[in-house]
């Protein structure tokens, strides 16, 4: 393993590139990346570096994200099939069909989307604002969420506003079970349960704290407590543990596992270096147009 992690050095370096990794991706992948996190803050992590390829460790949507956000480097993403369960390939035509259907409704499209999806949302938002960018739009305007129910069933209670609620969702976060946290909390008794709001409802309402996967290894960070339960996928206990390894960590369940988060391998990301393929670029008229949902957002306080 260690001829292979100095191959990936040494093409870096020619290239001029940066590697990017999901906290949900791999263990010895994380340890390879220059940037760890969620998948829009490494985006713009890169935009500000002055790097000229980007190797996204993770699934589709989120290099076309980096590529949006930067369309002058080139985007590799090793794991070409690694895509996002959260939708199908027909979700394109079904927001189109939406649209026409409500023709005078907003779409907010959670940054888990394919760049074609964002390019027809009048705003962008992620799993730590999708609350504030919901409050932020009008009173009197119908408003719908793509692509994950129970993310805007989380943003419907903080801002106590109804919203058309997409059919789709994380199957990883959306198999949690109240019977699974119930039983994590009383096997680890003194944890405090940290939970991602792409969990369904009733198993929200037993944590003690719902954010990003950003905000959760915050929270756990900054905590003064020294046990926690990790109600998200299995990847982020890799950087929890790096972050604080005086503190405990136990996953709500064995089956947080996302399949497609775990395509990634080393041998990829070297092949990508070294041949600067499998290339992601996204089309200008839709880039721009995902860039203008993404601004937005970005003007959001929350």
């Amino acid at each position: 393993m260690e001829d292979i992690i100095d191959e990936i050095m040494r093409l870096k370096k020619e290239r001029k590139a940066i590697i990017l990794a999901h906290v949900y991706q791999p263990e010895e992948i994380q340890e390879i990346a220059d940037f760890t996190g969620d998948s829009y803050g490494l985006s713009r992590q890169a935009a500000e570096t002055d790097a000229e390829v980007i190797v996204f460790a993770g699934v589709r949507f989120m290099a076309e994200t980096a590529n949006i956000l930067s369309p002058d480097k080139i985007t590799l993403l090793p794991a070409a099939d690694a895509g996002c369960q959260m939708f199908t390939n027909a979700i394109e035509g079904q927001v189109r069909q939406a649209k026409m259907d409500n023709p005078h409704a907003l779409i907010v499209s959670y940054v888990n989307t394919p760049a074609s999806v964002k390019a027809m949302s009048d705003i962008c938002c992620t799993s730590s604002n999708a609350a504030a960018v919901v409050a932020s739009l009008p009173k009197d305007k119908e408003v719908i969420f793509v692509p994950d129910r129970n993310l805007a069933s989380w943003a419907e209670e903080q801002c106590n506003r109804s919203l058309l609620k997409w059919q789709g969702g994380c199957p990883i976060h959306g198999m949690l079970t109240v019977t699974d946290i119930r039983m994590a909390k009383i096997k680890y008794p003194n944890a405090l349960v940290l939970m991602h709001p792409e969990c369904r409802a009733e198993v929200r309402e037993l944590a003690d704290y719902i954010g990003s996967t950003s905000g959760i290894i915050n929270y756990a960070e900054k905590s003064e407590a020294t046990e926690f339960i990790i109600a998200t996928e299995e990847g982020v206990l890799y950087e929890l543990s790096e972050r604080c390894p005086n503190k405990q960590f136990h996953l709500a369940s064995r089956r947080l596992l996302c399949t497609n988060m775990k395509k990634t391998t080393l041998e990829k990301i070297r092949d990508a270096l070294k041949t600067l393929e499998p290339r992601i670029v996204v089309p200008d008229e839709i880039r721009e147009r995902s860039a203008a949902a993404l601004e937005k957002m970005l003007a959001i306080k929350g």
